[in-house]
């Protein structure tokens, strides 16, 4: 038997009816968590990435004993527990230090990890940068430099999973006054020497200033975090739960108007379907010269008398 919970007071039914699968997604929450051993630096990086995702966006500030790519049960409970869809954990070890691993989950289940470790030497937190923040809640503006992301699957899943992890809310139109700040990451090309080369995080705080003319003058200021990542260990996504994430709900999806098409050029094509024409029925085009006259109707009567008085005539004659 399939175990239901029944809300209590409205509270509780409020909150399971925002559990509960939507049309439209919502915004994705993420949670933060710290492994038995960490570093100041991963500490620092994950602080300064919940500043980033804030409101949507939960630390847990107790140590916990998790190896994700080992055992993946604790980290679905606490996503189911608290309803979030990405985990963040910091751990720290000889083998794989200054390590931070992404997960992506589907209904509270384990869909793709991406584990990345940080270059000590490079790093920068947001305290760094004596420059003004964006506010909360604000949308980034994300872009990718180089290749490499669309071409090696690892990167190529480095790109989903953040363009998904800092996607925000699903909106029409947007106000460029909250256009705050961008996230750039880039990577140079993989070559013999430097197979998995490191993915550069720079955060610009977005500035616009007077130009004299309609559109401002547009200059970009790093404002922290600056992160270099290079991917460790990769979870890939298992093909039917992956299949079973991108499936689309029925009522999203268009419906096809019959005998209207779309051409390559995007325009509109209808296709009418008509009756079979009658064309005695037709109604033509009314000219003036087409027009019966009375002395037309007084010539025809005159030639058919005398037809009928050349063919009485030739009956007598046989008789």
């Amino acid at each position: 038997m399939i175990r239901t919970t029944k809300p209590r007071n409205a509270r509780s039914k409020r909150a399971l009816e925002a559990r509960e699968p939507k049309l439209i997604e919502n915004q994705k929450n993420t949670l933060f968590l710290s492994g038995t051993s960490t570093s100041d630096l991963t500490r620092s990086a994950m602080t300064d990435i919940h500043s980033l995702k804030k409101p949507n966006a939960i630390k847990f500030t107790k140590k916990n004993t998790i190896h994700p790519f080992e055992d993946a049960t604790p980290l679905e409970f606490f996503s189911s527990k608290n309803d979030t869809s990405f985990l963040v954990f910091a751990s720290h070890s000889k083998k794989r230090p200054h390590n931070l691993t992404f997960a992506r989950t589907f209904d509270h289940r384990i869909l793709d990890m991406l584990e990345l470790g940080m270059d000590e030497s490079t790093f920068r937190p947001l305290t760094f940068f004596k420059t003004s923040k964006p506010g909360v809640g604000m949308k980034p503006l994300l872009s990718f430099s180089g290749a490499i992301f669309d071409s090696i699957p690892n990167y190529q899943l480095f790109k989903s999973m953040f363009l998904d992890f800092f996607r925000g809310e699903t909106v029409d139109s947007i106000n460029v006054e909250g256009l705050q700040y961008m996230i750039h990451f880039s990577a140079a090309e993989a070559t013999e020497g430097n197979p998995a080369p490191a993915i550069h995080m720079r955060v610009h705080l977005i500035k616009t200033l007077k130009s004299g003319q309609k559109l401002p003058r547009v200059e970009v200021e790093e404002m922290g975090p600056r992160i270099d990542f290079k991917i460790r260990r990769v979870q890939e996504p298992d093909e039917a739960m992956m299949k079973e994430a991108l499936k689309r709900p029925r009522a999203l999806e268009a419906r096809s108007k019959k005998n209207i098409e779309t051409d390559i050029m995007g325009d509109k094509i209808g296709r009418i379907h008509t009756g079979k024409q009658d064309f005695n029925k037709m109604q033509s085009r009314k000219m003036k010269g087409l027009k019966r006259r009375p002395t037309d109707d007084a010539d025809e009567e005159m030639t058919l008398v005398d037809e009928d008085e050349d063919n009485g005539a030739k009956k007598a004659r046989l008789a």
